[in-house]
């Protein structure tokens, strides 16, 4: 029986940070040693950090890794246990993504490593979702043991597609699968989730966790050799296909890393494997980013207009669970969040945060900023939800602010804009709903880089967006409005999502008053509010949240120009739309896409949550100047829409002759009225 201790781990790094990553690495080693494994795996890059970009082509980098590896190794970290190192190598002068191990020369490439007693090899993060996994060849060669150091980063649904890729890929093959992963926000918009696994011929022996304030967290397990044997043998398959393999090259190491069976050694059993609901990802993914970007930025806490919308109540919602989950990991006795807590919140004389409310108090702002406009309902919500976080609130009313703007225009053109409700134009009507909405972006920085001063604190508070995903992809936002701020956690996640998530919040976070903000309509609130007349999004926009989901996956996800989406739509939406109906919402999404996609290139870095964000940093990139119009592709659509319209009209046409002849059938006997059908209509086909 050879028993084999291996270990995985979840590391936070910190893109090019060298000091930090070299840090966590050996720590990881230690404890990986600590427990006992002969074999540790660490995420991909890790002594860069994964999202190091551009930064991965500078000379620098690769030395200063390799400068890293030289201290682990020189200093007797490695000694006792294998390590597999995630770092770039320069090799004949192009870049690699490497795993390192601690041989003096190895053969460059596609390979495995041979012990006295077992074989193994590395995958990289991309080659578990591969239809030609480098694994199948390697299993077929007697492979037992695969690495795969990650860099998979946190995505709605998306652990569920992980996990099961690790459970086919021993299912099908038999083996050990090692996954190890960066966790945390390592310096741009994604955040890595961990969940840093070990699986055995299709089981989940260990699993970490998705979401964690932790900076290291090492997971091992014993595993059984000789039931992967065991198990490859009993698939007859497997033993043919490995009769006929196709040979790959490996390196001889003459040592041995397997324990022979002792008393009391038994090997780790599968376990349950647990997944969160799309609700909590959204409370625990953007928590974790936005504690990493606070003690990181080395700002002293963040500013929030809230409005008592659900986009910025959800927004508060996340920074007071950010506040939850500290505290309960002070609670545990961790005291890297304990350090990060006491410097944040400027604690003094031996305190520390104790309780989540008292906590928010000290590093969250939030501010109500009304004007005429405003409904008391969203004042009010706004006020209890910032009471139930804890946060310090303030009521700024702004009509005062924007007066001014409007007396100035006045005295500069002697013009005065009205409401559309008013009589103005729809220019006017704009003009005055972004003037509010810049107001409060000026007076949101200002209050940010003041407040800490008023309060006799030191450092600035970063200020948080609260734009969501649809209304990025539509357009639904003014240019350097609230929108634009230092970060945003939501801004990758849709309105149906956060719904839900404000469901799920009022009563798992405890704030209550967020079921009242998810029942309310959304609405900007920059129009004035007649008997006859409210402001509301879906209206404004022409199309509503539900519509713009689906819209925004079939555009990013399933790559559909406007033609193709229309005929995707028409059968999606048949029986409830006609054609020209379905091409008439289409073209109107296009030609908003169109208009305001310029507004992505100043669009707040948001936590990357949903695969249609039209981000252009990185997830969406196309242009932002375009023809609105789309002439070529609207007037295909129309073609189509014509076309449609003939076959429909054809198709009544036929069914009203087939009614008639059956009615004839019908009086004149069976037989007459099929005679009388194929007779009448020689294109009609049974």
């Amino acid at each position: 029986m050879r028993l084999l201790r291996v270990a995985t781990c979840n590391l936070n790094q910190w893109a090019m940070d060298f000091d930090t990553n070299l840090r966590n690495v050996k720590e990881s080693i230690a404890r990986a040693k600590a427990a006992g494994a002969a074999v540790r795996v660490g995420p991909e890059l890790e002594l860069t950090g994964y999202g190091c970009e551009d930064h991965f082509l500078e000379q620098d980098t690769a030395a200063h890794a390799w400068e890293c590896l030289k201290d682990i190794l020189s200093c007797g970290h490695t000694d006792g246990i294998l390590c597999s190192i995630g770092m770039p190598v320069i090799f004949k002068s192009v870049r690699y993504n490497c795993q390192i191990t601690s041989q003096d020369t190895v053969p460059f490439g596609f390979g495995y490593i041979q012990f006295l007693d077992v074989s193994l090899a590395a995958e990289t993060c991309e080659e578990l979702f591969t239809a030609n996994a480098p694994r199948i060849d390697l299993a077929l060669n007697g492979v037992e043991v695969f690495v795969n150091a990650s860099g998979s980063h946190h995505q709605l649904r998306k652990l569920n597609l992980r996990i099961d890729s690790m459970r086919n890929a021993t299912l099908l093959c038999g083996g050990v699968y090692m996954y190890a992963n960066h966790q945390g926000c390592d310096g741009g918009r994604l955040y890595y989730d961990g969940c840093c696994c070990i699986v055995v011929n299709g089981d989940v022996v260990a699993q970490g966790s998705q979401f964690s304030l932790k900076d290291v967290e090492v997971l091992d397990a014993l595993v059984d050799l000789d039931a992967v044997s065991s198990y490859r043998a009993s698939v007859s398959s497997f033993r043919e296909q490995a009769s006929h393999r196709r040979n790959i090259p490996f390196v001889k190491v003459p040592y041995k890393l397997c324990k022979p069976f002792q008393s009391g050694m038994i090997p780790t059993g599968p376990v349950e494997v647990t997944y969160n609901c799309p609700e909590e990802e959204i409370a625990f993914g953007p928590s974790c980013w936005l504690w990493d970007y606070l003690r990181r930025s080395r700002a002293s806490g963040f500013l929030l207009p809230l409005s008592g919308g659900a986009d910025s109540s959800s927004v508060a919602a996340i920074v007071g669970c950010m506040c939850q989950l500290v505290i309960k990991d002070i609670e545990k006795g961790d005291e890297q969040v304990k350090g990060d807590a006491i410097r944040i919140g400027q604690y003094k004389n031996g305190e520390f945060p104790t309780d989540s409310r008292e906590l928010a108090k000290r590093l969250f702002y939030t501010v109500y900023m009304g004007t005429e406009n405003s409904s008391e309902g969203t004042r009010s919500r706004a006020k209890r939800l910032a009471e139930e976080i804890g946060s310090f609130h303030l009521d700024v009313p702004i009509d005062s602010v924007v007066s001014a703007f409007l007396c100035l225009f006045e005295r500069l053109t002697g013009k005065r804009p009205c409401y559309k409700v008013d009589g103005g134009s729809d220019t006017e009507n704009l003009g005055l709903q972004n003037i509010q909405a810049r107001i409060r972006m000026v007076l949101a920085f200002m209050m940010a880089s003041l407040m800490p001063w008023v309060h006799n604190k030191s450092g600035f508070y970063l200020v948080l967006g609260s734009s969501n995903v649809d209304e990025g992809l539509r357009g639904y936002l003014t240019k350097y409005d609230c929108s634009s701020a230092d970060i945003n956690p939501i801004g990758s996640v849709s309105k149906q999502d956060l719904r839900s998530f404000l469901r799920w919040a009022a009563i798992h976070l405890q704030y209550s008053s967020l079921a009242e903000v998810e029942a309310a309509p959304p609405t900007a609130e920059l129009e004035p509010i007649r008997t006859n007349y409210n402001q509301l999004d879906e209206v404004d926009m022409g199309m509503t949240y539900e519509e713009l989901s689906i819209y925004g996956r079939l555009r990013k996800i399933f790559r559909c120009g406007p033609v193709s989406m229309f005929q995707n739509l028409c059968h999606r939406w048949c029986g409830r739309l006609s054609p020209s109906e379905v091409a008439e919402k289409v073209k109107h999404f296009f030609k908003y896409y169109a208009i305001n996609r310029h507004k992505m290139t100043v669009l707040t870095p948001s936590y990357h949550a949903e695969s249609y964000s039209p981000e252009d940093n990185r997830f969406d990139l196309r242009q932002f100047l375009y023809n609105t119009r789309w002439p070529y592709q609207f007037r295909k659509i129309d073609e189509l829409v014509q076309e449609m319209d003939e076959d429909s009209k054809w198709e009544n046409s036929a069914e009203r002759q087939l009614s008639e002849h059956r009615d004839v059938g019908s009086a004149h006997g069976s037989g007459m009225g099929v005679v009388a059908v194929g007779s009448a209509n020689p294109n009609v086909g049974f």
